[in-house]
């Protein structure tokens, strides 16, 4: 019997899962789940990436000791845009920056001084948001290390987190296309890196390696590791961004539908055949991403569960103990209306998620919330307004009807929020998997 290997890295936990295929389709089981913090060194915030390593290692340890060599494969994913840099000799330079940092502050006006909005839309047919790569590294430019040498200088090959990660497993070096579809360096009609991005914004090109499709065999793992982690086994590249793969996770063959990828950020998108890089598309804030099978995700990223998860870290560090089912319970029982813009920038790190929520009600003449209920019903609305909102937008960009909204994640097991999103689209909701990354995950590995 076959096995496949899923390594998720979330935003604040991992997870290494096992896909076995059956007849009654695939069996998952998570052998090995770990925290996934982010720390403050050297006044960034970056990725533990030694700690990471470290406990997929000890997934592969767990996998091959209960499962020896029927394991085949595994695939890993993460969430895009960032990235290591490795120096001549394939050493990681530096712990790799996290997007929350707040190093590109500012780095989009001096990106459009140098390539204007529109022309640069036409490019990469990305949303415009800060915390994409092209951004990162335009401020790692116009910034120095401790030392006073810009990292940049120093290093030879920059790999996207599933990159570095499959580069720690096999030594190769690629870029995957799903994870660089959300680079803002790449562009969308060639799916090779643009010439004109990188020189207009003066960035260096050389750093940038070979791009994959979803489906390759990387390589096996290094001779050391396999005999640390008591086996061998393929790599393959997945839909190394966490939504590439949750997308692949759904099976509807008709082009009436939408889905949302509900975790940390809610990504609420549909299929398309090409990208699609019109006047209305750039003005409404959509993106073009990568699908595994070579399509296009044609998304918003929208601000999700992330409101929920620093209120809850919040509370609980005032001693509330918080069991989520109940919350929502509560939030069911709650009739405030109210509702916020939850891509206002107060929301991105705030020092207290409820401070800003009831900041932006206050500014805006909304009732503000007392309970946690109804905390959590205000998120709900506002996430399921939002939906609405996207909705429209898309069918506008698409030309095409969305009868039905496939949530998958997290997020899928939200009652309140599939009920309230329903009513606000008018749309059939259906929840899909709600390992849907993982699941997408190991579905390219078989395939």
């Amino acid at each position: 019997m076959k096995r496949y290997l899923a390594a998720d890295f979330g935003a604040g936990s991992g997870r290494v899962i096992v896909g076995t295929p059956s007849t009654e389709g695939i069996q998952l089981e998570e052998i090995h789940r770990f925290e996934n913090n982010q720390k403050m060194i050297d006044g960034h915030l970056r990725w533990d990436f030694e700690a990471l390593f470290n406990e997929l290692k000890t997934g592969l340890k767990k996998a091959f000791a209960k499962y020896g060599n029927e394991i085949e494969s595994i695939g890993v994913d993460t969430w895009g845009v960032d990235y290591g840099l490795l120096d001549e000799d394939g050493k990681l330079i530096s712990t790799p920056i996290c997007y929350r940092d707040d190093r590109t502050k500012g780095m989009l006006e001096l990106a459009f001084q140098k390539l204007p909005k529109e022309e640069y839309f036409k490019l990469a047919a990305n949303q415009f948001m800060e915390i994409n790569t092209a951004f990162q590294l335009l401020s790692a430019t116009v910034e120095t290390s401790p030392c006073g040498v810009s990292e940049l200088q120093h290093a030879e090959k920059l790999l996207f987190m599933p990159d570095l990660f499959n580069y720690f497993l096999t030594g190769k070096c690629y870029n995957e296309f799903t994870i660089s579809s959300t680079s803002q360096l790449m562009n969308s009609l060639t799916h090779q890196w643009d010439d004109v991005i990188f020189e207009r914004l003066g960035l260096p090109k050389h750093l940038m390696q070979e791009i994959i499709y979803p489906g390759t065999v990387i390589g096996r793992l290094s001779d050391e590791l396999a005999e640390e982690v008591g086996g061998n086994l393929n790599v393959v590249a997945v839909g190394s961004h966490d939504t590439a793969s949750a997308v692949a996770s759904i099976s509807d063959t008709n082009n009436d539908w939408a889905f949302i990828s509900s975790g940390t950020w809610s990504l609420m998108g549909t299929p398309t055949k090409e990208p699609i890089i019109s006047k209305e598309a750039l003005e409404s804030d959509f993106t073009n991403e990568g699908m595994t099978d070579g399509r296009i995700r044609f998304l918003k990223n929208i601000t999700g569960l992330w409101l929920i998860q620093q209120l809850v870290k919040e509370w609980e560090s005032e001693g509330y103990k918080c069991d989520y089912s109940e919350l929502v319970k509560e939030a069911e029982q709650s009739t405030l209306s109210s509702s916020f813009n939850v891509d206002d920038a107060r929301f991105m790190n705030p020092e207290k998620m409820s401070d800003a929520i009831i900041s932006y009600l206050k500014e805006n003449n909304e009732e503000l919330p007392v309970t946690k209920g109804d905390f959590m019903r205000c998120i709900c609305t506002s996430l399921a307004k939002k939906y609405a909102e996207v909705k429209t937008q898309m069918e506008r960009c698409t030309n095409k009807k969305i009868n039905k909204i496939y949530i998958v994640g997290g997020g899928s097991r939200n009652q309140l929020l599939n009920k309230l999103t329903a009513e606000h689209t008018g749309c059939e909701v259906i929840r899909g998997e709600v390992e849907a990354t993982a699941m997408g995950n190991i579905l390219v590995q078989l395939r």
